[in-house]
């Protein structure tokens, strides 16, 4: 414990690890995230958020629709690609295995064990450094089956990202 109770607190929370992929035409990204949530059930609307100094931030602004993959625990390899933002690591989709999606053309990774496809209905600012990205699930499938214990999270990685 620290003398921080909140972020004590916030990092008690569980977090999934996804893939959080954009494009616009032929230019695309994927970064991770894990503030993610379903928000409705009609229609379905995902919640991801997202920092708002972030390469996908601005492809998202013109491309308006995102990928979220979902990776299951034994995969976690596949998704370490896209752990350093572009900044960082502006090469990065260059050594990334991916297929465009069907609907939004949002890349698809090799490995993910479901993919949802969505269009961006609302970007909430927040006044915050991050922003909350809303979007209605247009199309998804599931490549490999898994229960919500064997998708990949960040306790299983042993990081954080909260507090």
């Amino acid at each position: 414990m620290s003398d921080d109770k909140i972020k004590d607190a916030l990092r008690m929370m569980p977090y999934g690890f996804y893939a959080f992929t954009t494009n616009n035409g032929d230019e695309v990204n994927a970064m991770v995230v894990n503030w993610v949530s379903q928000m409705s059930y009609a229609p379905r609307l995902l919640a991801v958020g997202i920092q708002k100094s972030c390469y996908s931030r601005g492809l998202l602004s013109v491309g308006g629709s995102f990928g979220l993959n979902i990776f299951l625990q034994a995969d976690s390899e596949a998704i370490m690609g896209v752990t350093s933002g572009r900044a960082k690591k502006p090469e990065k989709m260059e050594s990334v295995q991916f297929t465009p999606a069907p609907e939004t053309g949002a890349p698809l990774l090799a490995g993910a064990a479901a993919y949802i496809e969505c269009r961006v209905t609302q970007i909430i600012d927040v006044g915050g450094d991050h922003d909350i990205i809303v979007g209605e699930a247009i199309n998804a499938d599931v490549m490999k089956e898994g229960a919500p214990p064997d998708v990949l999270s960040l306790t299983q990685l042993g990081w954080s990202y909260a507090g």
